[in-house]
Parts: C-alpha cells; structure tokens; sequence
C-alpha cells in the first residue's frame, strides 16, 4: 500500500521536476535513503537502490515503486559496496536499464556504538570500508555517467534548465564529528572522511559541471541509526528525545528527503560542496543530542556495558 505523500516529500515542489531523470542509490533500502528516493520518485524519477540483502532490496524498491504509477524502481542486491567491481557491475545496469544516471545518493553506512577499548581494528576498519571506501568506489562507478549527464542539463543560474537538472551527488554524512561523541570513534573519522571526499568531487569534477554536497542528518525519528545510537528512540513519549533540542523535537525522514529534493533541483543550481546540516539545531547543544544519556566520563571509566540500544553491547563488523 502506497504511503501518504506527507510521510516522504513537502508538497512545495512541483510534480514531474524530475521527470526523465534516473537516481543510483546505496543504501537504498534503508530508512533515511529509501525516503529520499521514494520522494525523487514521486516527483518523476526512476530509481536504482543498491543494498547488500537481497530480499530487501527488491522489497523496498517495489514499495518506493508505488510512490508513482509508471515508476520504475530496480532493487540490486548482493552488491557490496567495499568491492568496485561489484559497483561497477550495478552502475552500469542501472544505466543499460533505465537509460542514465542523472543523480547519486551515497548513503551506504556502519554504525554501531563502541568505546575505543573495545573496539577492535577490524571493527574499525569495516566501518572505514564501507563509510569512506564504499562512497568513493561509488564516485568512481557512476562518474562517467554523471559527466554525461551534466553535459546536457547545463544551468546558466537564470533561466531554467532546458532538459531539467542532472550530474549531481549527495553524501549522506552526519553531525556527530562536528563536535565529538564518546563511543563513536570509527564513526566519527569515517564521516570526516566522507566529508573531505565530497568537496574533493566538487573542486575536481565542478568544472564538468557536477555538483556535489553533502547532507549531514541530525537525530531523525524511526531510523534503525537512531535505534543504534539512543535508548531514547524506542521512547513512548516522542518529546521526550527532543527535550533540550532547538527545535524541540526529532526530525523525520520527509525533512531529509526535502534537503535532497532542494539540492537536485533548480533550486540548488549554485550549491556545490557544501554541507547542509538537518538537525534542528541539534549539533550546537551536543550535550542533548543522541548518546547524552550515556554520562560522561563515568560511563567509560567504569566500562559500564552499553545497554537499551540496537546493536550496542559489543562491535559486531
């Protein structure tokens, strides 16, 4: 059953912008990127979403396929985005398929929270792989493509693009390496990383005529991220994860899916290389943000077991 457009997509932006256009996604079928998708869909896109598990890739791309009759959504599974031969592999599907690839989401990510006495080098490093590695073997698979693509969606900054946008790419990043995190080690200079390679495509591949930002998600309700960095997100009472934030509340994933919307449309023509925080403020008070419940430093000091979050009580990559 199709979901209610409020869920994944404001109703500011003009039905068919994107009409004709084609989005190559990892970690499509997870909470935050499958929403971005299934909003670019809606409003004219296809789609490929790209995820390790095989069933629920091809699940969720049938769902986000509902977004819009006609849509053609492809789920690729058992692509791992650690090996470039097996993105290569996805990324030219995608393209011999649906016809192009006009925009990327690199959302691919590991997370999981540790200290650093027990987070082990391999733990650390499948963190790096798939954060920093995975984004940038999908810059160099869907590259080409995205060159093809800017080339003829040329914007002048005044009148509108002819043949719509096209040849940009969003990171999926996040807030925590801004100000530090306990428990978030690998995480945090795998973002960086992330980050930093962003604006690398942007001064390298900007003259091409590609754009490429990075949006950077702050406490965001229902996602499986929050489930494994907070044992406020399973809380009965929404406000209560958003007390002490700016904005008084955990965002959704519809304000991550806007953010992307803006910087694929006409709208965010002259953005580029940038990083467009969605957090509601939340990343200027860290002592209220996700974890802040785990009291610092005595919850390291007496290594005290990590206990009501997904995934928490041991490094498990």
């Amino acid at each position: 059953m199709p979901l209610p457009k409020p869920e994944y997509v404001s109703d500011v932006w003009r039905d068919g912008i994107f009409a004709n256009k084609v989005v190559f996604c990892t970690g499509g079928a997870g909470t935050i990127c499958s929403a971005q998708v299934r909003a670019l869909v809606h409003l004219g896109a296809d789609a490929c979403i790209i995820g390790r598990q095989v069933e629920k890739t091809e699940r969720v791309a049938a769902d986000i396929a509902t977004a819009r009759p006609g849509a053609r959504v492809l789920g690729f599974g058992n692509v791992d985005v650690r090996s470039p031969e097996s993105l290569q592999d996805a990324a030219d599907r995608c393209a011999k398929e649906l016809g192009s690839i006009d925009f990327v989401i690199a959302g691919a990510a590991g997370n999981f929270l540790s200290s650093m006495n027990n987070l082990s080098t391999n733990a650390f490093k499948a963190v790096m792989d798939i954060d920093v590695l995975g984004s940038y073997n999908t810059v160099k698979a869907t590259l080409p493509y995205l060159v093809e693509s800017a080339a003829k969606h040329k914007t002048d900054g005044i009148n509108p693009p002819l043949r719509g946008t096209g040849g940009r790419i969003i990171f999926v990043s996040a807030t925590i390496h801004y100000t530090g995190m306990p428990l978030q080690t690998h995480v945090m200079v795998a973002k960086a990383g992330v980050d930093q390679l962003a604006h690398s495509v942007c001064i390298e591949q900007g003259p091409r005529g590609i754009t490429s930002n990075v949006i950077a998600p702050g406490p965001i309700r229902g996602t499986e991220g929050m489930e494994r960095l907070s044992t406020m997100a399973n809380n009965a009472d929404p406000s209560a994860a958003g007390r002490g934030l700016p904005s008084g509340r955990w965002g959704t994933v519809k304000e991550i899916a806007d953010a992307t919307v803006y910087l694929f449309s006409d709208a965010g023509n002259y953005v580029n290389g940038e990083i467009l925080v969605v957090d509601g403020g939340a990343w200027h008070v860290p002592s209220t943000g996700p974890g802040a419940e785990f009291t610092y430093p005595d919850f390291l000091l007496n290594n005290d077991e990590i206990k009501g979050v997904k995934g928490g009580k041991k490094a498990k990559l």
